[in-house]
């Protein structure tokens, strides 16, 4: 013994204080007092083994929870703490952790114990039990078994799990823009011939669906949504359906089709035959549409059909359609003539509905969509049928302003019985076969061309009006110079003629005078010439007398031959005669013969002609003196 005492390390020496103060716990304070501890973070879960003194009471059954001190689980739970009495041969203590429900989460209770559910529910009604943390208060107010319509939120919790049973769900969010669709779980039956449950206040957008419940509400589809938001709503409880919100766009109206709602009473009047519109809030049409906007309405149990309040543009054309997408089902008019050649036609027609008209054509038509297929498309289809077999295709296409001007109005008036405002009809494009388009063309052409040839012709007169008109203005400069020049010329003549007068009777005068002045002149010149005359043949006379008397001397001193000879010598000296000529035809025999005699007689002449010159004026030889 001294050998295994020594042979004990000395750590295990320290650890016997501990064994020692274990064994006095378990088997002292445990069996001999029944202390119990609860750390802080534990429940105390009881389960009572026997009853120690008084009747051996039994559960009565169905109950799996004791109330009353009988054997079994225990309603009771034992907080953090230390307890005395909970003898371990009597009692069993679980230490079960805390529950925790986490931020996002809730909480749902299954309840393992309690009242019977009535007959059609599912889910138990909430009782005084401060969150389920009290389980004898649970069943003591009444507490029933199953699925709980209550639920814990964020936080921690002492629950008795041997009679709760936890689940964590999600919160419900809905995003902006969305609205949540509820569809109630449990609550009485809908009345016959609802589709969507009756409204009910105070449950928190469903969040306390005990107090829905208990003001009411049915099981079902429900008539008002859950907007944006974190909801906690018990998915035992409610089914949410995240849905956007219905929105009008700006130049349109929302016609509200109600499906629930008390019957309403017609607001139109007898004036109106074609569908019942009554108040907001009744069954049927709403006699108020929507503005533009975002609603949060159901789309279950309310209907919007959207009607655009700004001019609407229908096309029956092939090759197009309007964004709105209504006339996707038209299409181009083929119509049949007069003469009986069939030929297509586009036509657009404008409508404008007026919002406070828009729910008299839905509560008449259901949806504009009809609206197009059930008025518009035959009335403006039949229009044009009907208008092509009362002419023939050229006349067709030459009074196609005529004809949609009677379109127009023809089919306003149709319209307007539907409440519906015709703003315009318009012709597209005219489609006719292919042999009358190439006679009207060649016909135009024609038409044009004689226009041309028209226009051109016109463009020539007007051209030649113009060059004459140009001619004109170029020689009005001249016209207006020859026009000055006669008018200078007249002057001139008449100045002229004035002149000519002046001086005529100036020569006259003159003559007159010259006359008197000549005769005067002649007068002197003739006692002049007759006294010079005189005088001349007085000297001459002395002269002749003179020279004869010295010739006569001449002669007798130098005899008459050689007298001749030298005047025949100063004659020649005095005028430059020649004496030989330059040229000089000599006889055969060298001598002078008859050309002797020839220049003999040349010289004479030439001696004449000297002495004697012809007269200028008269043309005679002046005689010698």
């Amino acid at each position: 013994m001294t050998q295994f005492l020594h042979s004990v390390p000395s750590y295990a020496w320290g650890l016997i204080p501990i064994l020692f103060v274990a064994i006095f716990y378990e088997f002292i304070l445990r069996v001999f007092f029944g202390m119990v501890v609860i750390p802080e973070d534990k429940i105390g879960l009881v389960t009572k083994k026997f009853v120690l003194f008084g009747p051996n009471k039994q559960l009565p059954d169905g109950k799996i929870i004791a109330l009353n001190g009988e054997p079994g689980y225990q309603a009771d739970t034992l907080a953090p703490g230390l307890y005395w009495g909970y003898w371990i041969w009597q009692y069993s203590i679980d230490q079960a952790a805390l529950t925790i429900i986490p931020k996002g989460k809730i909480g749902l209770v299954t309840s393992k114990d309690g009242a019977q559910l009535p007959v059609g529910a599912i889910l138990a009604r909430n009782v005084n039990s401060d969150n389920f943390q009290d389980a004898r208060a649970f069943l003591t107010n009444g507490g029933q078994r199953g699925k709980q319509v209550g639920y814990l939120n964020n936080g921690v919790y002492r629950i008795n799990t041997y009679l709760f049973e936890l689940f964590q769900a999600d919160i419900t969010y809905i995003e902006d823009g969305k609205i949540g669709i509820i569809t109630a779980l449990d609550g009485t039956p809908l009345d016959q011939g609802n589709i969507a449950g009756k409204l009910v206040d105070e449950h928190n957008n469903f969040q306390d669906f005990d107090k829905f419940l208990a003001n009411g509400g049915q099981r079902g589809l429900q008539t008002q949504v859950v907007q944006a938001g974190n909801y906690s709503l018990n998915p035992w409880a409610v089914q949410v359906e995240v849905t956007d919100m219905t929105q009008i766009p700006i130049g349109h109206v929302g016609v509200v089709i109600s499906y629930v709602g008390g019957e309403g009473k017609d607001v139109t009047g007898d004036g109106f035959k074609h569908g019942n519109i009554v108040k907001k809030g009744e069954r049927g049409v709403c006699i108020t549409p929507l503005d533009p906007g975002k609603y949060a309405i159901n789309p279950y149990t309310t209907k919007i059909e959207v009607v655009p309040t700004t001019n609407l543009v229908l096309n029956w054309a092939n090759a197009r359609t309007e964004s709105h997408n209504l006339d996707k089902g038209l299409s181009t008019i083929t119509v049949r003539s007069k003469d009986g050649f069939p030929f297509n036609l586009d036509v657009s027609q404008i409508i404008h509905i007026p919002a406070p008209e828009a729910p008299k054509v839905i509560a008449r038509f259901g949806s504009m969509q009809n609206l197009v297929s059930q008025v518009l498309e035959p009335t403006i289809g039949n229009y044009f049928r009907n208008s092509a077999q009362d002419s023939d295709v050229i006349s067709f296409l030459s009074t196609r302003q005529a004809r949609q001007d009677a379109a127009k109005d023809a089919i306003s008036k149709v319209l307007e019985m539907y409440n519906v405002h015709a703003v315009d009809t318009l012709i597209g494009d005219i489609t006719p076969p292919e042999s009358l388009m190439k006679t009207l063309t060649d016909r135009k052409i024609a038409q044009e061309e004689e226009v041309t040839y028209e226009t051109q012709r016109k463009a020539q007169d007007q051209r030649k009006t113009l060059e004459s008109a140009k001619a004109l203005a170029d020689m009005q400069g001249q016209m207006v110079s020859a026009q000055q020049s006669v008018e200078i010329s007249q002057r001139e003549a008449e100045a002229a003629v004035k002149k000519s007068e002046g001086q005529a009777k100036a020569i006259e005068l003159k003559a007159a005078a010259d006359a008197k002045a000549k005769k005067l002149m002649a007068e002197a010149d003739a006692a002049q010439i007759e006294l010079t005359g005189k005088a001349e043949a007085t000297k001459i006379e002395a002269i002749g007398k003179s020279t004869a008397e010295a010739y006569e001397k001449q002669v007798k001193a130098m005899g008459a031959d050689n007298f001749g000879k030298l005047k025949v010598t100063e004659m020649i000296g005095t005028n430059g005669i020649k004496i030989i000529p330059e040229i000089l035809i000599q006889g055969g025999d060298g001598s002078n013969g008859p050309i002797s005699g020839l220049l003999g007689m040349e010289l004479l002449k030439q001696i004449q002609e000297k002495n004697n010159p012809v007269d200028a004026n008269t043309g005679l030889k002046n005689k010698p003196e």
